[in-house]
């Protein structure tokens, strides 16, 4: 609900110029189209199984099209002739048929849906997996809710197509064929007028397919946006937002809107050519008793063409061609329809991978990194921007130091923290680790290198330990709490009725600010790592725990290479070397002492810190 009353604003921080947060990216691959032969390839994995359906398909169609023969003997031979021998191989012949269609039909079934739920599980995790890797932009652009709609709706709405739209097909096609053959095989002067309606139906299925694909598209946004709606309106942060603001009746009025044009939108796609199909409908009833009327022609004329049994077998015959008919128009219908989710979908897949992985990139044993960490000319501008953010900034970081990125706010500090973290690439110039290009490293490898504590203090829906294991999942008990004593919080930590088996509510609402940063933190401590990147990592915490971390985070970064990111200049007074940013350039770069004697930029900020 990213464009709705009230709910606008990103809650991140950091960096200029990008796009807003929660602006809706719809367009990710513009010429990419669900054609049915890339909806076919879905498949191909199962191709032996689908070999299995269509040969019981092809069976079923066969044993569907010997009744009305068996029909004819009957009408034609055993009653006229009183034999009732034929009369009960016929009837014999017919029960046989029905069950071993049944049978044919339930493994068929059992099969096809087997093979439509994998396909649903394989395009759910490819279209996940490759979301995975979209890289930080992506997500800046996107609302959460129409990623979630895409995964759920869209591929929810393609299941019942996966799942049986192509065994719907072929059985339909096979059964038509058969059908069409053997009415030939008996009389094909009626099989030509059975036919008659076929080029109508066809013409009346486009155009119905057609409009339905253009409300089920419509439908699916509108879902995205009611998504987006729940997903922003009903989360603790907009619960809170909605009624600090006095914005409850507003969002309601939104989300009413909202779900009224979805409902309006239902009522269209089921309407849809209605009026079209009840036309045909009529036909399809009225073919079969014309083809009496003509059959009793041909049956009355002077050299009789047909037999009162042919006649009744035809019309068998007839009545079962025009169900499969129209059954497989119907499907035709749904697939046309379906191409706009799947369209939505392949949106995703085909989106570009920003951050993407070189094949054969390098992986680094963080136990043998140093912690050099180089900026050589980067210059950075977020997609969609027509200014740079960076301007061929140029930074050196030795192993094992502690290096301070300040500035006011808009001045680049976060961006640079992001690209030595490769949450993104450089628009121009390269940050280097032990003089390795990040670009040549392995994904894996860079976050086991360099591990990030920011702003963003995100904390699943789960206990303490599993927040904490979510960075170390081998971590011991023992490892937890000395990772939590590093970072001052085991004490509170024990003092709950659960401890370590608490669970902290949805993004950490039952902790407070400063708690959750310390967990946060803790569970960077975990991994570990031998680059460690604070990103205003002490910013929630009150004066006495900021100092009574001090300590802990000056022994966490002893032996380690530090990149810190901070408004408090308080906690950099230590630090080996200070780099000033102004408007994505370098202004000043010193000690904290020698930066306070220059008088410059950076004495401006401490006189500023230290008045407030």
């Amino acid at each position: 609900m990213a464009h709705g009353p009230g709910m606008g604003g990103g809650m991140g921080g950091g960096g200029g110029g990008r796009a807003m947060p929660g602006a809706e990216d719809r367009r990710l691959a513009p010429g990419q189209k669900a054609d049915t032969r890339r909806i076919l390839r879905l498949f191909a994995p199962y191709r032996g199984t689908l070999a299995v359906v269509g040969l019981l398909i092809a069976l079923a169609a066969a044993t569907g099209v010997i009744s009305p023969f068996l029909v004819r003997e009957i009408v034609d031979v055993a009653l006229p002739d009183r034999r009732m021998d034929i009369l009960a191989w016929c009837v014999g012949g017919m029960i046989a048929v029905t069950t071993i269609s049944a049978v044919l039909g339930v493994i068929q079934g059992m099969l096809s849906t087997g093979v439509g739920q994998a396909i649903m599980h394989d395009l759910r995790v490819a279209t996940f997996g490759h979301l995975q890797r979209m890289g930080l932009g992506f997500f800046t652009r996107t609302r959460t809710g129409e990623v979630q709609s895409r995964i759920f709706n869209d591929i929810g709405a393609m299941q019942a197509v996966v799942t049986s739209v192509l065994t719907s097909i072929v059985s339909s096609v096979a059964a038509i064929a058969m059908a069409v053959a053997a009415m030939a095989a008996m009389d094909w002067r009626l099989t030509l007028f059975s036919l008659i309606t076929v080029p109508l139906a066809v013409w009346m299925n486009r155009r119905v397919g057609l409009r339905r694909r253009a409300i089920t598209k419509a439908q699916q946004e509108t879902a995205a946006d009611l998504s987006s709606s729940i997903q922003e309106s009903l989360s603790v942060s907009g619960i809170l937002l909605g009624t600090t603001m006095g914005r409850t009746a507003e969002l309601t009025a939104h989300f009413d809107g909202l779900s009224r044009r979805l409902a309006d939108l239902g009522v269209s796609s089921t309407t849809a050519g209605r009026w079209q199909m009840a036309l045909y409908t009529t036909l399809m009833s009225v073919i079969p008793a014309l083809t009496y009327l003509l059959g009793g022609a041909l049956l009355f004329g002077e050299t009789p063409g047909i037999t009162i049994g042919t006649l009744v077998a035809f019309i068998a015959l007839q009545s079962g061609l025009y169900p499969q008919i129209n059954g497989l128009l119907r499907v035709a219908t749904q697939v046309s329809s379906s191409l706009a989710l799947f369209t939505r979908v392949f949106e995703y897949l085909d989106a570009p991978v920003t951050i993407a992985e070189k094949p054969g990139a390098l992986a680094l044993d963080p136990a043998r990194v140093r912690g050099e960490v180089r900026l050589r000319g980067v210059h950075f501008r977020y997609p969609g921007s027509e200014e740079d953010t960076l301007h061929g900034l140029d930074i050196s970081v030795d192993p094992g130091t502690h290096t301070a990125l300040v500035g006011t706010t808009g001045s680049g500090k976060t961006t640079t923290g992001y690209l030595m973290a490769r949450l993104y690439d450089p628009t121009a110039g390269s940050v280097t680790l032990d003089g390795h290009d990040l670009r040549d490293l392995t994904l894996r490898s860079i976050a086991d290198c360099v591990g990030v504590v920011t702003q963003e203090m995100y904390l699943l829906h789960a206990s303490i330990a599993e927040n904490l294991r979510f960075a170390a999942p081998e971590a011991s008990d023992e490892d937890l709490v000395r990772a939590c004593r590093i970072a001052q919080i085991h004490d509170h930590i024990a003092s709950l009725p659960e401890g370590y088996q608490t669970v902290v509510g949805e993004r950490g609402y039952r902790f407070s600010g400063g708690e959750k940063q310390r967990l946060a933190l803790a569970r960077t401590i975990l991994r570990d790592p031998p680059v460690l990147l604070l990103d205003e990592a002490t910013s929630a915490l009150d004066t006495l725990t900021e100092q009574a971390m001090s300590g802990a985070l000056a022994a966490l970064s002893s032996g380690r290479t530090t990149i810190s990111i901070a408004h408090r200049l308080s906690t950099i007074r230590h630090a080996d070397q200070i780099v000033v940013l102004e408007k994505g350039r370098v202004l000043e770069r010193g000690t904290y002492d020698e930066l306070i004697q220059r008088g410059g930029a950076f004495a401006a900020l401490a006189a500023r810190d230290a008045s407030v």
